[in-house]
């Protein structure tokens, strides 16, 4: 009689036991069937363009001038054709895809660290401060991204390593809207009270509660941000503002296939379906977080 007492109150217990935020969050999001394919198709264009030229026995730079303007074929090793150039179009599409990830990546990365730590600051702190800092954010809205990064690119030069900084650094004002929304919000919570009440500074308020308190917000804009960066990238590099020769990106790619479209058009279709089957699955991904992590959709 004891034991079924005994284990009845570990049913119990074990039903009455909460789930956390995060673990709901992962069972709603991989519930989204689009979500989840996208997940595994960006795994994958990932995969195979970070190992996939190890593979193949083409160099992206490697020109055959037997081979100019092949097309996608099965039988001379160069499975998606040739450009002008007699370069595998396979093994450069892979290597431009190593770089307009990262470029997305890390660009995206730099405007998340810039907005969250301006954003916080300003919905924090308030007053005049804010004022401040949000009517700098608007004088900023008002200039035209595209030529920002122009001049940013033409002053400092078209470094590669400069451009991943110069895309960041003028993608991070909707991020800082954002934060500063969600901080005003939360810094009239109970626990930032209890907080204050209990002696801890400021800083260690939002380090230790607010930006934790905003994850959910911020993963979510960056699987929105990242594909806006790779299209910024992709226009730059389109205008040929952009990633250089012998480097490579599917902006470059796509630039160059739209002038041989008429007569080589592998050169625009394959570059162009890899960027547009991984901007979908970035967007998918992206809207599969937010109805994840939002419990208002439930």
């Amino acid at each position: 009689m004891r034991l079924l007492k005994k284990t009845d109150n570990l049913e119990m217990s074990y039903s009455l036991k909460g789930r956390s935020l995060w673990v709901d969050a992962r069972r709603r999001l991989f519930q989204n069937k689009a979500a989840v394919i996208s997940l595994f198709i960006l795994i994958f264009i990932s995969i195979i363009s970070v190992f996939g030229p190890f593979f193949i026995q083409y160099g992206f730079s490697d020109t055959d001038w037997s081979s100019i303007y092949q097309p996608p074929s099965l039988e001379n090793g160069h499975y998606l054709g040739t450009d002008g150039n007699g370069r595998d179009l396979l093994v450069r599409i892979l290597h431009g895809g190593r770089l307009s990830l990262s470029i997305g990546v890390i660009a995206t990365f730099v405007s998340v660290f810039i907005g969250v730590i301006y954003g916080t600051i300003a919905g924090f702190f308030g007053g005049k401060l804010d004022t401040f800092m949000m009517r700098v954010v608007e004088i900023l809205y008002a200039m035209p991204y595209l030529i920002f990064v122009i001049i940013l690119m033409v002053v400092f030069g078209r470094n590669i390593y400069f451009l991943f900084i110069a895309i960041g650094a003028v993608e991070w004002l909707t991020m800082a809207r954002i934060v500063r929304g969600q901080t005003i919000s939360l810094k009239e919570k109970e626990f930032i009270e209890t907080s204050r009440a209990l002696g801890q500074s400021n800083t260690l308020i939002i380090i230790k509660h607010i930006i934790p308190n905003l994850a959910g917000p911020i993963i979510v804009y960056i699987t929105l941000m990242v594909p806006s960066v790779i299209i910024l990238e992709s226009f730059l590099s389109f205008l040929g503002l952009g990633v250089q020769e012998p480097l490579t990106s599917w902006g470059v790619l796509i630039s160059e296939g739209s002038r041989e479209m008429e007569t080589a058009w592998w050169l625009l279709i394959f570059p162009g379906s890899f960027m547009v089957i991984t901007l979908a699955s970035l967007n998918f991904i992206g809207d599969g977080l937010r109805d994840a992590i939002d419990p208002k959709e439930y």
